[in-house]
């Protein structure tokens, strides 16, 4: 017995190993490399199962070897050195809310992949309608999803719209209860991801929170295209360094990045925050590794999170959640934003 398990101890512990050293060396892997490391969080469970056996075996060798796969995936799991968001003066108080203080708007933002437009109009309109949704990013937008969201009463929540919808994937839409003022594209990408400026009252204050946005969607690293997804994440890095020396600013990423926190490309963005620090992934900042937004429509494959809502450290988040809507192989993400005032 104990033979038995030192050898099925191995037998996992070599593949866990192989995606491990890719996962811990951050160069620019083939493409298959990049794919795999997307389920790098499920490496825990076969770790786990690795150390167990190891443990039955009665080798001190294979046990330390096991005990150390499965530290590093607990490590990569809770990084300490992802990036969190500052507390603010509502969210420091005992009690508080972010919405008690004059110095923050609060903003609730929801950002789906509609796949092609397939997405349910009716489930989208209802999420925004029943969590107060401020902000809709759509990606993969198409003019008949326009036409079902309109007849779903969507422009009557959120009146401003800035769309450019699209049949190949390409089309992106972006729906705001404030007006929106478009800003421009982000350069030398095949999907479109235009980028936006929100001004944000403040009820009875007289201030004002700037917001400035870009709708993402990335390049699938599939086949010959991971070079292209690689410049499409270099290129929302050069966005968010334009503007960031001096560490002011709210700055909001919301969309498909096509990219998992245990991609280092995708860590690379995360970052270059303004003032040498790190951007929040809100997702990664509430805890919800584990919590996928694809595939959503039956695939035989461990969840994963390529879906984000990536904000600048001076904005606190809340609310975050995932939801599916049918007719997409992506879910929804939605959470609440904090923003603080202008001056």
């Amino acid at each position: 017995m104990t033979a038995w398990a030192r050898v099925l101890a191995l037998c996992i512990l070599l593949p866990v190993a192989s995606l491990s050293v890719f996962r811990a060396v951050p160069a620019e892997w083939p493409t298959q490399v990049v794919q795999l490391l997307s389920f790098t969080p499920w490496l825990v469970i076969p770790a786990a199962v690795a150390l167990a056996l190891a443990l039955l075996g009665r080798r001190l060798l294979v046990t330390a070897a096991a005990a150390l796969l499965l530290g590093a995936q607990l490590f990569w799991l809770w990084a300490p050195d992802a990036g969190r968001a500052d507390a603010g003066p509502a969210l420091s108080r005992a009690g508080g809310s972010a919405s008690d203080s004059s110095s923050t708007v609060q903003l609730t933002v929801l950002s789906i992949n509609s796949r092609f437009g397939k997405a349910d109009a009716a489930e989208i309109v209802r999420l925004v309608r029943e969590n107060g949704v401020g902000l809709l990013a759509i990606q993969e937008h198409t003019q008949a999803l326009e036409d079902r969201l309109a007849a779903e009463g969507l422009g009557k929540l959120l009146p401003h719209r800035i769309s450019s919808p699209a049949e190949n994937g390409s089309g992106s839409a972006t729906y705001s209860k404030h007006p929106i003022e478009a800003i421009g594209l982000i350069p030398d990408t095949p999907f479109l991801m235009p980028t936006f400026r929100l001004t944000l009252p403040a009820a009875g204050t007289g201030t004002a929170a700037t917001l400035e946005l870009a709708n993402v969607h990335t390049l699938p690293p599939v086949d010959v295209r991971v070079g292209q997804w690689r410049s499409d994440l270099a290129a929302l890095g050069r966005l968010v360094a334009r503007n960031g020396a001096e560490g002011q600013g709210n700055r909001l990423l919301l969309g498909d990045f096509n990219a998992t926190y245990d991609h280092s490309e995708f860590r690379r963005l995360l970052d270059g925050g303004p003032g040498g620090r790190k951007l929040v992934d809100v997702g990664i900042a509430s805890g919800t590794r584990f919590t996928p937004t694809w595939p959503m429509d039956g695939q035989m494959l461990p969840g994963i999170t390529i879906d984000h809502l990536v904000t600048s450290p001076r904005i606190p988040a809340s609310g975050y959640a995932v939801h599916r809507v049918a007719g997409t192989d992506h879910a929804a993400v939605l959470a609440t934003l904090h923003i603080p005032a202008d001056g």
